[in-house]
């Protein structure tokens, strides 16, 4: 089961990865980056607690498919983001993969120099 600060655990567990708070108007919603771009983006304090990630495409359709708690990204362009519900209904690991692919996507388009840096497998 998710909660707020496994979340934050997980997403910072990464290589590079950074938490800021980048919207004034929204103070609350929190986003997880790496090389300056976000991989995934919550509200910590809402309930019940969701966060949108990163997908390459076709998979984001089929996982929405399969699981109702996968929904188009919100506010996010919709092709290449979901919005996943972490009310327990899905696997842990299946939450984890989605997290860790999402952070693969983003670190996948740094420039080389920065993947090394980030000592990122994808890389070799």
């Amino acid at each position: 089961m998710f909660d707020a600060k496994r979340l934050r655990a997980v997403c910072l567990g990464f290589n590079g990865a950074v938490e800021e708070f980048p919207f004034p108007g929204h103070q609350e919603v929190c986003t997880f980056k790496v090389g300056g771009k976000i991989f995934a983006l919550s509200s910590l304090d809402a309930g019940p607690l969701s966060v949108s990630l990163k997908c390459d495409p076709d998979l984001a359709e089929r996982l929405r498919a399969a699981h109702p708690e996968i929904v188009p990204g919100y506010h996010l362009n919709k092709r290449h983001w979901n919005t996943v519900s972490l009310t327990g209904a899905l696997d842990d690991r299946l939450v984890l993969d989605m997290i860790e692919d999402s952070y693969d996507l983003i670190v996948a388009r740094l420039p080389r120099a920065q993947q090394l840096v980030l000592d990122w497998p994808g890389h070799a």
